[in-house]
C-alpha cells in the first residue's frame, strides 16, 4: 500500500528547556522564526505524506492552533497589505490535513505509537521524531519509503555515532544490502537499546525516522515496558524483524538534533547564516566575534 500517513509523538514534557517550557511545548521552540515541528511537517509534506496525526498531551493546545487558522491575525495582516508575512502564517495549516490525539499516559516511545493504531489502521505508516531535523536538502524520508515499496517491511533512518554516544540510541547489528537511492541500505538482524558502550554491536544508532508496518502494533501490544520502565519501541522494531523484513537506510546527510540545549542552538545559527535575509549579516557578526576572541575576548 502507498504510504500517506505520518505520526509525529509530541507529547514529552521537554525538561532539557525548562524553564523555558513550562508553558511552551518544546516541539514550539522557534528555530530561527518557525517552531522546530512545522520544519517537521514540511519534510513529511515535501515527501507525500499529507495526512499527518500528531500525538501531544495536556498544555499542549499551542501545537493545534499553529496549525489552524488565525482569523483575527490573518485579518489584521491582510487589512494591512501584508501579504508576506499573511502567507506565512497560512502555510503551517496548509501543509496536510491534520489530526491530534493524546496520549494520556507518558508510557514510553512505544505506547505513543500504539496510540496512533486506530488512525492508521492497515497501512504503513511514517513516525516522525521532533527532536531531529533533517536538512530539507537530504532526501532521507524519500529514500527510506522507495525501500520499503521494493523490499516491503519496515525500514528505519540510522547514523553512524561516535563510540562515546552509543549508549544515548538504540543501535543496530545490520548486514549489507542493495540500495536504490544516494544512502547505503542494511538489512536490520537485532536492535538493543541504549546499550554500554563494551556491549553495542556497532555504531549504527537510529535516529528520529521510522517507517513501520501495521504489525509493529500487534507486537506493541504485547510488548513489556523495557528500559526506564517504558514501552520502547525499540524492543517492538526487534520483534518485528524476526518476523517480517527490517532495512535500515544509513543517512550521511545534515540532522540537526533540537532536543538537546548545544544543538538546538547550532541549528538556529547554521540555518540563520544560510538564508538570505540574515545570513550576510549574522555571518559577518560570528567572524568578528571569533576574531575578538569569541566570550574571552568580549562583545563583537
Amino acid at each position: 500500500m502507498p504510504v500517506t500517513k505520518a505520526v509525529i509523538p509530541a507529547a514529552g514534557l521537554g525538561t532539557r528547556f525548562l524553564p523555558a517550557t513550562k508553558a511552551i511545548p518544546k516541539e514550539m521552540l522557534p528555530v530561527v522564526d518557525k517552531p522546530a515541528l512545522e520544519y517537521i511537517v514540511e519534510e513529511a509534506a515535501r515527501a507525500g505524506l499529507r495526512d499527518v496525526l500528531i500525538i501531544t498531551a495536556r498544555g499542549k493546545g499551542a501545537i493545534e492552533d499553529h496549525f489552524d487558522h488565525a482569523p483575527t491575525l490573518e485579518a489584521a495582516l491582510e487589512t494591512k497589505g501584508d501579504l508576506e508575512r499573511l502567507a506565512r502564517v497560512r502555510a503551517p495549516g496548509e501543509l496536510a490535513q491534520f489530526h491530534f490525539v493524546r496520549q494520556g499516559v507518558a508510557a514510553g516511545l512505544g505506547h505513543a505509537v500504539l496510540v496512533a493504531a486506530e488512525h492508521v489502521g492497515n497501512e504503513p505508516f511514517v513516525v516522525m521524531l521532533g527532536d531531529d531535523m533533517v536538512d530539507e536538502r537530504d532526501p532521507l524520508l524519500e529514500q527510506m519509503i522507495a525501500e520499503q515499496e521494493r523490499h516491503g517491511g519496515s525500514v528505519i533512518a540510522l547514523m553512524e555515532v561516535p563510540p562515546e554516544m552509543v549508549s544515548l540510541y538504540g543501535v543496530a547489528t545490520v548486514e549489507p544490502a542493495e540500495a536504490s537511492g544516494q544512502y547505503d541500505l542494511v538489512r536490520v538482524l537485532d536492535l538493543v537499546e541504549k546499550p554500554p558502550l563494551e556491549e553495542a554491536p556497532s555504531n549504527l544508532a537510529i535516529i528520529g525516522r521510522y517507517l513501520l508496518s501495521p504489525t509493529v502494533f500487534e507486537v506493541l501490544r504485547t510488548t513489556e515496558p523495557g528500559r526506564g520502565g517504558e514501552i520502547q519501541l525499540t524492543d517492538a522494531i526487534k520483534t518485528l524483524a524476526e518476523i517480517e523484513p527490517v532495512h535500515g537506510v544509513v543517512f550521511t546527510g545534515r540532522r540537526y538534533d533540537t532536543g538537546d540545549r548545544a544543538d538546538y542552538i547550532k541549528a538556529i545559527v547554521r540555518l540563520a547564516c544560510e538564508r538570505e535575509d540574515l545570513g550576510p549579516e549574522l555571518w559577518e557578526w560570528l567572524q568578528e566575534y571569533v576574531r575578538a576572541g569569541g566570550p574571552e575576548g568580549g562583545a563583537a
